[in-house]
C-alpha cells in the first residue's frame, strides 16, 4: 500500500475541543495538527503535549486582518508539509474526514467540501434557506472553497508568500484562496451552527455580503437582481411565488440530504432578499469573533475591540 503523503491541518480555534480529539485521532505518520490560536492557551499546551504530532501556533493578534486569516497565515508558515487541509473547530469530523480529503486531492488536485449552515437563534433559523443557496447551492455550482474542510498543495500557490502577504491584510481567508487556487467543490456536507443570538446572527450576515462585495462584485450584481426580483413577484402574485420558492428550496434541500424543516420559510425569505442585501451593504461595521471589523476595501482592514 502506497503511503498516504505527509499533510498539515491547519486548525484554528480559541480552545482545544471536540474537533481538535476529532482531527487528532486521523493524523498518519508524518501529518501534523497546528492547532492556532490568538495567544499562548494554556490549555490548550497542556493537551498538545499529549500528542507527538500536535503543535500549539500563537498567532498573536490581528493587525489590518481578520483574526482567522491571521490564523491561517501563521499556521502555513509553520507547516512543515507541502500538502495543506484548512478546517474549523465548529463541525463535528468524522473518523473517514481526512481520508476523504486527501483521496479527493489524490483524484483532482484542489478540493473543497460544502457547508450546511443550521440556525442557533431564531432568526438563523428562518435564514436557512438563504445560506442553503448561497453557501450552500452557489458554493457547490461555482466550485468556491470552503475554508472549514479543503485540502490544496503549496505548490498550487503561483506565489505563496505574496498570498500570506495578503492574508494579513483582508478578512475572507477562502475569498482569497479562491483568487489563487482553482478548486473543485465536492457535494459533501459538514453542518455548521451559526447565529446564537439575533444579533450574532445580523453581524454574520454584514460579513456575507461584504465579502461577496469585495471578492465578487459580479455576483454582489447578480444578488441584488434577483433579490429584487424576487421581491416584486411575492408581492405581486403571493401563492404562486409561496409554492414555486417553497418547492424549489425543498429540491435543493433534497440534493445535498438536508433534513430540516426550514425550507417552509423560502417565501418570506424571499421577501427579505433585497432588504438583507441593503442592510449588509449599508452597515459601515461588523463584530466577529469578538472583534470589530471596518472593512473599507479588501487589502483595507480596522480592527478593534468590540465593546458593545
Amino acid at each position: 500500500m502506497e503511503a498516504a503523503t505527509p499533510t498539515t491541518i491547519v486548525l484554528p480555534t480559541t480552545g482545544w475541543n471536540d474537533a481538535c480529539e476529532q482531527v487528532a485521532a486521523q493524523l498518519r505518520s508524518g501529518d501534523e495538527l497546528l492547532v492556532v490560536c490568538d495567544d499562548p492557551c494554556e490549555s490548550v499546551a497542556e493537551r498538545v503535549a499529549d500528542y507527538a504530532d500536535v503543535r500549539l501556533i500563537v498567532a498573536g493578534e490581528p493587525e489590518g486582518c481578520s483574526g482567522k486569516a491571521n490564523a491561517i497565515a501563521a499556521g502555513m508558515e509553520a507547516a512543515e508539509t507541502e500538502r495543506i487541509v484548512w478546517t474549523d473547530d465548529d463541525f463535528y469530523h468524522p473518523p473517514d474526514w481526512l481520508e476523504g480529503l486527501r483521496a479527493d486531492y489524490d483524484r483532482q488536485g484542489p478540493t473543497s467540501e460544502v457547508p450546511v449552515f443550521v440556525g442557533r437563534d431564531p432568526l438563523a433559523t428562518v435564514l436557512e434557506p438563504t445560506h442553503a443557496i448561497s453557501g450552500t447551492l452557489a458554493v457547490y455550482l461555482a466550485n468556491i472553497p470552503w475554508a472549514g474542510a479543503l485540502v490544496f498543495e503549496r505548490g498550487d500557490l503561483e506565489d505563496e508568500a505574496a498570498f500570506l502577504a495578503d492574508l494579513r491584510r483582508t478578512i475572507s481567508d477562502d475569498g482569497l484562496l479562491m483568487e489563487h487556487v482553482d478548486f473543485t467543490t465536492v457535494r459533501r456536507t459538514r453542518y455548521v451552527e451559526i447565529g446564537g443570538s439575533i444579533r450574532e446572527t445580523l453581524e454574520n450576515q454584514v460579513r456575507f455580503v461584504q465579502i461577496v462585495r469585495y471578492y465578487d462584485p459580479a455576483g454582489l450584481i447578480v444578488q441584488g437582481v434577483i433579490g429584487a426580483a424576487l421581491t416584486a413577484v411575492c408581492v405581486l402574485f403571493p401563492l404562486p411565488a409561496f409554492l414555486l420558492t417553497t418547492t424549489l428550496m425543498a429540491g435543493v434541500y433534497a440534493a445535498f440530504g438536508i433534513r430540516r424543516w426550514t425550507f417552509l420559510a423560502a417565501y418570506p425569505v424571499a421577501l427579505a432578499a433585497l432588504p438583507l442585501l441593503c442592510y449588509g451593504l449599508a452597515r459601515r461595521s461588523f463584530v466577529w469573533g469578538g472583534r470589530r471589523y471596518r472593512w473599507r476595501g479588501k487589502f483595507d482592514v480596522g480592527v478593534e475591540a468590540d465593546r458593545e
